[in-house]
């Protein structure tokens, strides 16, 4: 098995990024590890243990404590339980899952399982959404309500995002610089947060980058799934464009509940406070309001 990390000291320096990151979340959290069949799956927990379950899945070569950081506000509402995905954390066993059939959906049938939520509901981000996805195709009663931000899995990338993203990361991953990083970068953050670019320096010179496409969801897929959605894209996202992102939902989701496009925000939507609160607050008006 080739190991998703490029060296040992690779690792704990993203291992160490993660725990970074989850000293500025602003409130408690717990790690657990459960053992599933695919392998060890790390997470933290928060929130008040009486609140609804919510399962949070961060996006690719992230964590556990990069997702919640920017969605901490969730706490407050919710016992959140931030999932570090297999082969895109540096926190969970270094094991890639394949991404054209159900592999991530029953890997995460079992972590639910295993962590006695008979349902929960769920925020993907990215790579994370396509996992969510993926779990609504498989186990539908799983997923009360389900919010996916910019997701992975419904969309094609654009031929153009090969030269517009691609290009100027094989120019960084050729000869790492920081005028390269974040010239890179400029196209992938709406918001050039220093302890970002820092991560994802790390990061992309950290992971072996072995990025398939995840297999595109498709109608017949989502057929039982008929619980409340709510689909998030961004207007300047060069992976997957809001506009195509918004038009697939309603074909996908029976229930889509509300989909709309984020104005001015690139694929990685804006890390500011005010944007943190009213995303939080758009989050938990989905989940609390009554379904149609």
């Amino acid at each position: 098995m080739t190991s998703i990390f490029k060296s040992e000291e690779a690792r704990v320096d993203l291992v160490g990024w993660h725990e970074r990151f989850r000293q500025n979340i602003g409130a408690p959290t717990e790690a657990r590890r459960v053992e599933t069949s695919f392998g060890e799956t790390h997470l933290l927990v928060g929130g008040p243990e009486e609140a609804p379950p919510l399962v949070l899945l961060h996006g690719a070569l992230a964590s556990s404590a990069h997702a919640l950081r920017e969605l901490e506000g969730l706490l407050e509402h919710y016992r959140v339980y931030a999932i570090d995905i297999l082969g895109q954390s540096a926190m969970s066993a270094d094991v890639r899952l394949a991404v054209g059939d159900d592999t991530y959906g029953r890997w995460l049938d079992e972590v639910f399982a295993l962590l006695g939520l008979d349902e929960a509901l769920v925020v993907g981000v990215s790579w994370g959404g396509f996992v969510a996805i993926r779990l609504a195709a498989l186990a539908p009663e799983r997923i009360a309500k389900l919010a996916l931000l910019v997701p992975a899995g419904m969309v094609k990338s654009p031929i153009s995002s090969s030269w517009k993203m691609g290009w100027p990361m094989t120019k960084f991953m050729m000869a790492p610089s920081e005028k390269r990083l974040r010239g890179f970068l400029s196209r992938l953050l709406t918001t050039m947060d220093d302890e970002w670019v820092g991560y994802l320096g790390a990061a992309f010179t950290g992971f072996h980058l072995n990025m398939k496409v995840p297999a595109l969801a498709q109608v017949e897929d989502l057929q039982r799934f008929t619980s409340p959605v709510l689909v998030l894209g961004a207007d300047e996202d060069l992976s997957f464009p809001g506009e195509a992102v918004v038009a697939r939902a309603s074909e996908l989701f029976p229930n889509l509940q509300k989909a709309r496009v984020l104005e001015g925000s690139k694929h990685c939507p804006p890390t500011t406070e005010a944007f943190r609160t009213a995303l939080v607050s758009e989050l938990h008006a989905f989940f609390q309001g009554a379904s149609r």
